[in-house]
């Protein structure tokens, strides 16, 4: 199994699932900063040219989410999907949540201070992407309050996903007045299988 990873993208979603389910994987960087994604032998992995990626056999798979759910369904023994059709359904739609309306702003807001040509950044555009963020952080708030998990009484891959994804939002500001999620990120980075925080990440490539 390879993950083609490269700090601080999603692939430390990935890496989380992986070093959680104590499975053997080889570790590729692709060096976005050198434009290694956009060679020719990366493309036929992934044509959109971002990360992460894995291959495991005659299985690519692309997209963060896509790929922790297959590695969740693969090592069922592991429990991080629940069973049934409503957990599921639950995971699912905090998975999506965590994509959809957590994540948006925070593109947003990476794009217009950093990404884009100085010439073509808005930024207006990232106080509207921080206003739109936190009525959606205050609803995953109340649904964390008394929880330790995101859905059901262990973990699931979904704490992977929104932990990272809070401590995107962290590196930015946007989780004061969140204590329960910077409490709840806190708690997940202290797992012994955990990632390195985005903020190690970004300073082992220089940025």
């Amino acid at each position: 199994m390879k993950l083609y990873e490269f700090p601080p993208t999603r692939s430390i979603r990935v890496r989380w699932t992986l070093q959680e389910l104590g499975v053997d994987f080889e570790a590729i960087r692709v060096n976005l900063l050198a434009g290694e994604n956009k060679t020719s032998e990366f493309l036929k992995i992934n044509p959109a040219a971002k990360l992460p990626a894995l291959v495991d056999g005659d299985v690519v798979l692309t997209e963060s989410i896509a790929i922790v759910l297959y590695l969740a369904e693969k090592y069922p023994e592991k429990h991080l999907i629940p069973a049934g059709p409503v957990k599921r359904a639950e995971l699912y739609r905090w998975l999506l949540f965590a994509t959809t309306e957590l994540e948006q702003p925070l593109w947003r807001i990476a794009r217009n201070a950093n990404l884009y040509p100085e010439d073509r950044r808005l930024p207006a555009d990232i106080e509207l992407a921080r206003d739109d963020f936190k009525p959606m952080a205050a609803v995953l708030e109340d649904h964390m309050k008394g929880r330790g998990f995101i859905v059901g009484d262990s973990v699931t891959v979904g704490d992977f996903v929104m932990a990272y994804t809070l401590d995107w939002a962290n590196q930015v500001g946007l989780l004061e007045g969140f204590p329960g999620l910077k409490a709840y990120m806190e708690r997940m980075y202290t797992r012994p299988q955990a990632p390195m925080r985005i903020a190690d990440a970004l300073k082992s490539v220089g940025l």
